[in-house]
């Protein structure tokens, strides 16, 4: 199937980077940089006047600034928004996903250095466009912005260890998946009796910015995993960005749920079509959870999770899948689905539901 070129609006406000940026983009046979601009008043007027079919957004910017854009855009006029930000605001990049934009591209300063890494990822990434699904409306309810979490007392691993551990939830997400992730944690109990593990398809500078945000969200803490961690009930563990996270029972400690549980984060094997790796996190946890295994595949392109998934299934446990009308981008569960390894499919509100009904 032939496409006509993505219609791409380049949104910087240094002349230096929106010439980087666009020549990187028009180095693509699939892309057509349509319009460029230094200010989100400029921006606003460009999209409407444009209508372009993506749109590479800078978040720091004079007049209107990249928050405020986004805002007005998705009221507007919504249009896929990659965020070309610098390491040093990963916390702004986790608002401006929450806002609305699809996914992000990491530069490591102000200017947009183009090396070869950041050519590949944010053509890949402007491209991923023409996979996108639009988000269904977010309930009223869930739309309301959550109530600020009161202080938690510091626990532990010694305190937790009164909680039984009853479930072992394993997520693998990408493209989509820290909004979705967000949202899901906004309705997870903080006497939830298990323990949540993800991978998270990101650059490794941005996971542990991201665990503190997902901290701040829900009842649970959240931390980046470390390698030799022990996995206790309340906690969720997110794998550090370009490493695969697995869990083991320690040797003579018990078995499955009742043993001395760890992580093991290490370099991904030759193996690993992605990293982090869904299908090498679910098959170990299908391994020590057994039927108390619970895999949740999110958004994501590719088929990270599948076989996985079917080992969690094979252990007795269950596999959920983000139901189409509500992924971003529907590989990763649509490619379970397909592959019949799959209990369920939830719009990605209803998977947060039904982690809390676990407890």
């Amino acid at each position: 199937m032939t496409f006509a070129p993505l219609r791409v609006l380049v949104v910087d406000d240094s002349a230096y980077n929106r010439r980087n940026i666009a020549e990187i983009l028009s180095g693509s046979d699939e892309i057509e940089v349509v319009g460029k601009a230094g200010d989100g008043d400029d921006a606003l007027r460009q999209a409407a006047q444009l209508r372009p079919d993506a749109i590479t957004l800078d978040l720091e910017m004079p007049r209107m600034d990249g928050f405020t854009f986004l805002r007005i855009l998705m009221a507007r006029q919504p249009t896929p928004v990659i965020i070309v930000s610098s390491y040093s605001h990963k916390e702004n990049v986790f608002k401006a996903l929450e806002l609305g934009a699809v996914d992000f591209v990491a530069k490591p300063d102000r200017q947009f250095t183009a090396d070869a890494q950041i050519r590949k990822e944010i053509i890949q990434k402007v491209l991923l466009v023409r996979y996108l699904r639009p988000r269904a409306p977010m309930p009223a309810a869930a739309a309301r912005p959550a109530p600020a979490a009161s202080p938690r007392p510091v626990q532990d691993a010694s305190s937790r260890l009164g909680v039984s551990l009853r479930h072992l939830v394993a997520v693998g997400s990408s493209t989509g998946g820290p909004t979705a992730l967000l949202e899901i944690f906004n309705r997870i109990p903080d006497r939830f009796p298990g323990a949540i593990l993800i991978a998270q398809h990101m650059p490794d500078k941005f996971t542990r910015t991201f665990a503190e945000r997902l901290d701040r969200k829900g009842g649970l803490r959240v931390v980046e995993a470390q390698n030799g961690d022990q996995v206790v009930s309340r906690k969720a563990y997110v794998c550090p960005g370009r490493m695969c996270m697995e869990i083991a029972v320690t040797p003579g400690s018990g078995v499955g749920l009742s043993g001395d549980i760890r992580i093991r984060v290490g370099a991904p094997a030759p193996g690993d079509r992605y990293v982090p790796s869904a299908d090498r996190l679910f098959r170990s946890v299908a391994q020590v959870g057994g039927s108390r295994a619970v895999g949740i595949i999110l958004t994501g392109m590719g088929d990270d999770g599948v076989n996985g998934a079917r080992a969690i299934r094979a252990a007795g446990g269950t596999v959920v899948a983000e139901s189409e009308d509500s992924a971003v981008v529907y590989g990763m569960p649509g490619a379970a689905v397909r592959a019949g390894v799959v209990n369920e499919s939830l719009p990605f509100t209803a998977i947060g539901d039904f982690i809390a009904l676990l407890a």
